[in-house]
Formats: structure tokens, sequence, C-alpha cells
């Protein structure tokens, strides 16, 4: 009997294999004895769960009748010397092969797309010495995380952009191509991988971003539990119907004077009115901060109840008649909030 027969014949028996194990009772070395198991796993005849000298191996029928136990995840920790997302990603789409080729497409390209440009965003950003990064999929839910003990997305970017507050980051954050590195990077990473998911999570000394676009909403949370560094969560359902092409249309300009660029950016105005401060015209500043790279603007003032007359006018008055070639647009507007920005457009239209 061969020896990748044999191996095979040990999964039927004991369930669960392991290499350390195989090597010393067939008396030959862990390295031959992986590169076997490998080959199996390439093949799909076993499944690999856990990884370096933890995982274990079973095969696919074994894995099927224990679902609440196995599931295909990998797990390695980088060091942060040379790393080349795409390698990782190779690596990590060999290893969860037999499970990731059973998802559609549009699925992997998102998948693919999302952890690139977060742990790219480790490698260049964080400064930490290693990263953690973790794939798995269970419950019918494709998974990853990226994770370091670097200086923090968001302290990163208040220091960067001279901010005064890790909600004020988080504020830049979502407008869309803001970035600590503009001659490299476009900024477009986190906003767009934000969105691309089911649920997408920044956790970073004591701040957490959540972005659920199920419901859709965005949440911006202090927690007791610090994570040091930055931690990125990102989930996405097996079965989405979610497409690349669609998110990124959604944020093109697709007009005959467009170069189809990332040029449209939509606004939660409830980010700027955390801990129930009425708006000002000073926190219309902070809104409009670096909007002038856009062409349109959606402004969504979903479960913003009101806004001061200042906000408005700073807005749709006075900043549109410094760009008058930006669109402003605004959606989910109570009766007070709808009331403040028609006079405030009403106004501009006057003193033209």
């Amino acid at each position: 009997m061969k020896l990748q027969e044999k191996i095979l014949d040990r999964a039927k028996q004991r369930g669960k294999i392991r290499a350390i194990d195989l090597s010393k009772e067939f008396s030959v070395s862990r390295q031959y004895i992986t590169r076997l198991i490998k080959e199996l796993v390439r093949t799909g005849t076993l499944m690999k769960f856990g990884s370096t000298r933890y995982a274990v191996y079973v095969l696919p029928e074994y894995a099927e009748k224990h679902k609440g136990i196995f599931f295909p995840s990998y797990t390695k920790v980088l060091r942060n010397l040379g790393i080349e997302e795409h390698k990782i990603l190779d690596q990590l789409e060999r290893s969860l092969s037999s499970s990731l080729k059973t998802l559609p497409e549009n699925v992997r390209s998102i998948f693919a797309y999302a952890f690139s440009e977060m742990l790219n965003n480790a490698i260049e950003h964080s400064k930490a010495l290693r990263i953690k990064v973790n794939v798995s999929i269970q419950n019918k839910t494709l998974l990853f995380t990226v994770s370091d003990s670097g200086i923090g997305v968001f302290r990163n970017i208040m220091q960067k952009k001279h901010l005064k507050s890790e909600v004020e980051a988080i504020q830049e954050l979502m407008k869309g191509k803001t970035t600590t590195m503009p001659k490299s990077h476009s900024g477009e990473g986190i906003f767009f991988t934000s969105k691309a998911g089911d649920e997408f999570m920044l956790d970073s000394y004591g701040y957490q971003l959540i972005v659920n676009n199920e419901i859709p909403d965005v949440f911006v949370k202090r927690v007791k539990k610090i994570k040091r560094g930055t931690q990125v969560t990102f989930k996405i359902h097996s079965v989405s119907q979610r497409h690349l092409n669609e998110l990124f249309n959604e944020y093109a300009d697709l007009t005959k004077d467009s170069d189809y660029g990332f040029d449209k950016t939509k606004i939660q105005i409830k980010l700027y009115t955390m801990g129930g401060i009425h708006i000002s015209r000073s926190q219309a500043r902070r809104v409009l901060f670096g909007l002038e790279k856009f062409r349109i603007i959606i402004f969504d003032f979903d479960k913003v109840p009101v806004v001061g007359q200042a906000f408005a006018d700073e807005i749709f008055r006075v900043f549109h008649n410094k760009y008058p070639n930006i669109i402003l647009n605004s959606i989910n507007m109570e009766k007070g909030v709808k009331f403040m920005v028609e006079r405030s457009k009403h106004e501009a239209n006057v003193r033209r």
C-alpha cells in the first residue's frame, strides 16, 4: 500500500490526523509527510483545518458530519518585512481551495479585493513588526480578520491630518479619498472595502467603526476592551448577490464628461452629531473638509432629527457658491431638516 493510501486509511479510521503523528508512525520526516498531505488537500481528498503545527486533516465526509466542529480556516502570523499581499492571498487560496472554489465568482472577487486592500494597509501603514491574518468559512459566511499591534488606524490619521480626536478620523475615513500616504495611495481601500461585504469593522485603541450593509447603517462605539493596533473584520455571505463592479459604479459619475473615476461620495451626517449636539456652522465645515475632490456629494440625514440654519447655509449656500460645479444631493430628511435645506437652497438662488 502506498504511503498516501495509508494516510487516507488512517483518516478514515481516526477521523482526524496530524502530520507530526503520521511522520512518527511511518518513520519518515515531517517535511515528507506534509508534502504528501498537501497534495491530498490540493486535490480535495483531504481537508485542512487550522494552520502550521496545529493543523488537522480530515476526509470531506467527516467534516460534513461534524460541521459544528470543523470549518475551513487559514491562520498565519506574518513578519512585516517584504510581505507581498498577492503572495499571501495565493497561499491562502491554495490552502482553502476546496472550499473557496464552491463560492460564486462575485463573492470570491469581493473577498480577494477586500483581503488584499486590508492586508496592504497593515503592511504599509501600521508600522507593526507582525501581522496576523485569519480566514474562515462558517455558517455560510466567509470571514477574515487582519490584526496588527501597530500605531492604530484612527490615531495614524489623527496625527497625519492634525485632527483632534479618533471620531474626527473616522469621519474622514468614511468620506473616501483619505490617506496618510497620498503619493502612493488613493485612499479608496477602506472606503470601498467597508461597503463591499455584509459587515465591516475597524477596532483600534478603544474605538470601533462598524459598517453593517445589511441594515444598512454605520456605528461608532467606545469599548472597554482596548485593541492595541488595528483589527479589521470583514464578513460576506457565501451566496451574496453583491458585485464589485456595481459598487464601483455607484460611486463613479458616469456622465459623458466624467473620467469614470471615484468622484461620488455619501456622507452620513449622523456621524457628526454624536452625543446629541445640534449641528452648527463649524460642524458643517468639518463635514465639508476635503469634499471639493468630488463631483457629486450625497448627504444622508438618516436619524438626524434637526439641523441648524447655519449648518444648512454653510453647505447649500456658501459651499455650493464656492464650488458651483459640484452636485449636492440630500436623502432621508425629516421635515425639519428638509425645511432648513430647502431654505438655504432658496437663499443661494436669491443671492446669485
